[in-house]
């Protein structure tokens, strides 16, 4: 199969019309449509309906749509394989991380990134939710988690330090709790479905301490503005929690018997074997931020 005839077909999808993804690959309109027909003709179906300044794909097209995003992406990491490390990464690199690490730390070091490795477009998926990196086509996730260290399908960027954290108008009203039983006398502003947060005592056992609140939600950076609002005690990773501190927005509020549970920055990918160039030099500049 023609992967030139496939690119058309992608980029006219994401363009919007086959005059669009003319331009992108930088060949004529005339060019384009003959590219298409000859791919429709290789596979016996009709894969688009198309006028002179849009398209839609058929049934058979949006069928075939996901396996012709595969061939490319599969010809970039073979390309990428060979290419040497100072040409930089091409293609698209697709990365999804939770909303706060998203917005906070990855998002930021995108531009650069990108200036870097000029034939690079990347696509970042921020959630809460647990993604299913295979399902869904990511080339990476980020987590921030308890996992093995195991060289197949994650590398640890590096640790992720957690702390308790609450206004200083809320420390006014309510006093800070110095020990982890004191937790019980406070708002505690939790995930949803969290009845218990993890502690590390000073004997290195690991304390699972029950906690209570008023408010909960299904987003960490609602639980973060709920703190921020002075209504309760929280756990943030340093990395979240900094600037407010910084600010004079937050307070750190350590323990004197327990810390909290650590944690790891990780890079998730599907398989350790022939890991795209693309991934590695994310993967590469993630761990220089972190």
């Amino acid at each position: 199969m023609d992967l030139d005839n496939v690119a058309v077909l992608v980029e006219a999808v994401q363009a919007g019309s086959l005059a669009a993804a003319a331009r992108r690959l930088s060949i004529t309109p005339m060019a384009a449509s003959r590219r298409l027909t000859a791919l429709e003709d290789e596979l016996g179906s009709r894969l688009v309906h198309r006028t002179t300044r849009a398209l839609s794909l058929t049934p058979e097209g949006e069928a075939f749509l996901p396996h012709a995003q595969a061939m490319l992406e599969h010809e970039a990491d073979a390309r990428d394989a060979l290419r040497p490390s100072s040409a930089g990464a091409s293609g698209l690199l697709r990365i999804t991380a939770s909303a706060p690490f998203g917005r906070k730390v990855v998002a930021p070091m995108i531009p650069a990134f990108l200036e870097a490795n000029p034939a690079l477009r990347v696509d970042l998926l921020m959630t809460d939710s647990i993604v299913d990196i295979v399902a869904e086509g990511i080339d990476v996730a980020i987590r921030i988690a308890q996992l093995r260290d195991n060289t197949l399908i994650a590398r640890r960027l590096g640790d992720n330090p957690r702390w308790l954290y609450a206004t200083p108008d809320y420390v006014a009203r309510h006093g800070a709790p110095k020990r982890m039983a004191e937790l019980a006398a406070h708002e505690c502003l939790s995930v949803t479905g969290t009845s218990h947060w993890p502690f590390i005592d000073k004997a290195g056992k690991l304390v699972h301490q029950r906690v209570t609140g008023r408010f909960s939600a299904n987003s960490l950076e609602a639980v973060h503005e709920a703190c921020l609002g002075g209504f309760g005690i929280t756990k943030l990773s340093g990395w979240n929690a900094d600037p407010d501190v910084d600010a004079g927005r937050l307070i750190r509020l350590p323990l004197e018997d327990a810390d909290i549970e650590p944690m790891g920055i990780w890079a998730v990918y599907p398989s350790a074997r022939l890991v795209p160039a693309k991934v590695r030099a994310f993967i590469a500049a993630l761990s220089e931020r972190v």
